[in-house]
C-alpha cells in the first residue's frame, strides 16, 4: 500500500495501467485531457503505446482495432467527444470488442462550459448509439475509488467481451485528494481458444447456455471475421432473421442475466433512514456532508449510491427503499437517472434536486430540500 496525493484523472491512468491497459488512443478535450497526457507519459514505461488521433471517431476506431489485435485498450473524452465516439461504440457492442471508454462529463449541451461540472451524459451512456445493445457504465465518487473502479471496468470488459463506459464527472476528474493505492488484486484477461481449435474455429458458435464468446486475437492463426453487421456463428454477415435475433438477444442477455455479478451500489447511514438521498459520482460528496449535518439535527437521512449506473442496481434499490418514507434524487442534470429510479419506487414519494447551470450542488441545498421534505411529513 502506498499513500499519495493524486488527481482523479491521474488515478484513472494509474488504475488502467494496473489493470493491464497497454494501448490508449484519444483526442484532447477538457476536462479529460490529463488522462491522455498521463497515458502518453506512463504507457511507454510498461511497453504500451499512446497515439493521439485526429478526432474522437478515429480514436474510438483505433481502440477497437488495438483490442481486436489483443491489447487492453482505453480512450478518454468528455461530452462533445463522447457524442462523436458513438458510432464506433455501437460497433464495439455488436462485435463484442472489450475496451474502456472514459467520459469525464462537463456542462452541455454542445460545447457548453468546458470546465464546469455536470452529469449530463447518463442517458447518452445508455442510449447514445443506435439499436438494442447492452451497456455497462460505472461512476466513481472519489479519487481512490476511481483507481479501484477503473480496474473493475477492465475486468468486466474482458469477462463479458463488451465495451465498458467509465462515467466520471468534472468534480472527480479534477479533484485532488490523498488516497491509498493498493495492489490491484484479481486481474481478468479475456479467454482465448486453444491451439487445437485453429482452422475451422467459429467464435460465435456457442453451446446452449453460453453467452460470452471466446474470440482469438487477430493475426494469431485463427480464421474468423469481425464485422458491425449482424452475423452468424463464423462472424460473417447474415440476413437470416432467426440468427440475427438470436445474436442481439444474446448480446443483451450476457449483461442482463449477469446483473448480480455486474451491479454494485453503496448504502450510507441507511439502517434507520426515513429519507433516502439517491446520488452518484461527484454529487455524493455534497450528499455525504449533508447527511452528516442532517443527522446532527435529528433528521434520519441516508444515501443510496449506484456505483454501477448501467445496468441500474434495481435489486439493491428495491431492498433499500422498503424502509424509507421518501426519496430525494440528486443529480447534476435535469433528472436523467430520475426516470429510471421512478420505475422502482412504487408508492414511495420521490422528489428531485438538480443543477444545470454549471455550478456544484452544495450540501446546504440538499439540507434545505431534505428539511422541506421532512417538515411536510
Amino acid at each position: 500500500m502506498t499513500k499519495v496525493l493524486m488527481q482523479g484523472n491521474e488515478a484513472c491512468v494509474k488504475g488502467a495501467i494496473a489493470a493491464g491497459m497497454r494501448f490508449f488512443a484519444g483526442y484532447p478535450i477538457t476536462p479529460s485531457t490529463e488522462i491522455a497526457e498521463g497515458s502518453a507519459a506512463e504507457l511507454p514505461k510498461v511497453g504500451g503505446r499512446f497515439i493521439q488521433m485526429e478526432d474522437e471517431l478515429a480514436s474510438m476506431a483505433a481502440v477497437c482495432g488495438a483490442s481486436i489485435a489483443g491489447a487492453k485498450s482505453m480512450t478518454a473524452t468528455s461530452g462533445p467527444g463522447f457524442s462523436l465516439k458513438q458510432e464506433n461504440i455501437g460497433y464495439a457492442c455488436e462485435a463484442e470488442i472489450p475496451c474502456v471508454i472514459v467520459d469525464v462529463q462537463r456542462s452541455g449541451p454542445s460545447t457548453g462550459m468546458a470546465t464546469s461540472p455536470s452529469q449530463g451524459d447518463v442517458m447518452q451512456a445508455r442510449w447514445g448509439t443506435h439499436g438494442d445493445h447492452p451497456v455497462i457504465a460505472l461512476s466513481p465518487s472519489s479519487v481512490e475509488e476511481t483507481y479501484n473502479l477503473v480496474i473493475r471496468a477492465f475486468n468486466l470488459s474482458e469477462k463479458y467481451m463488451t465495451p465498458v463506459i467509465f462515467l466520471m464527472d468534472e468534480i472527480i476528474g479534477h479533484l485532488r485528494e490523498g488516497i491509498e493505492v493498493h495492489e490491484p488484486g484479481e486481474i481478468i484477461d479475456r479467454k482465448r481458444p486453444s491451439e487445437a481449435e485453429k482452422g475451422a474455429y467459429k467464435p460465435f458458435a456457442l453451446a446452449d447456455g453460453e453467452l460470452v464468446p471466446v474470440i482469438p486475437a487477430a493475426g494469431t492463426g485463427y480464421y474468423f471475421n469481425t464485422t458491425g453487421l449482424l452475423h452468424g456463428a463464423d462472424g460473417f454477415p447474415t440476413n437470416d432473421n432467426t440468427a440475427a435475433g438470436a445474436l442481439v438477444r444474446r448480446l443483451i442477455d450476457k449483461i442482463e442475466l449477469n446483473k448480480d455479478d455486474i451491479c454494485q451500489s453503496e448504502c450510507r447511514e441507511m439502517e434507520d433512514a426515513e429519507i433516502a438521498i439517491v446520488c452518484y459520482g461527484g454529487t455524493a460528496r455534497s450528499a455525504d456532508e449533508a447527511v452528516y449535518q442532517l443527522r446532527n439535527k435529528g433528521i434520519k437521512a441516508g444515501i443510496f449510491r449506484p456505483i454501477t449506473v448501467w445496468p441500474f442496481p434495481d435489486k439493491a434499490f428495491k431492498e433499500m427503499k422498503q424502509n424509507v418514507k421518501k426519496i430525494l434524487v440528486v443529480e447534476h442534470n435535469d433528472g436523467q437517472l430520475l426516470r429510471e429510479i421512478e420505475r422502482y419506487t412504487g408508492e414511495t414519494p420521490v422528489e428531485f434536486l438538480g443543477c444545470i447551470n454549471g455550478k456544484t450542488i452544495t450540501p446546504q441545498e440538499i439540507i434545505e430540500k431534505v428539511e422541506e421534505m421532512h417538515n411536510a411529513q
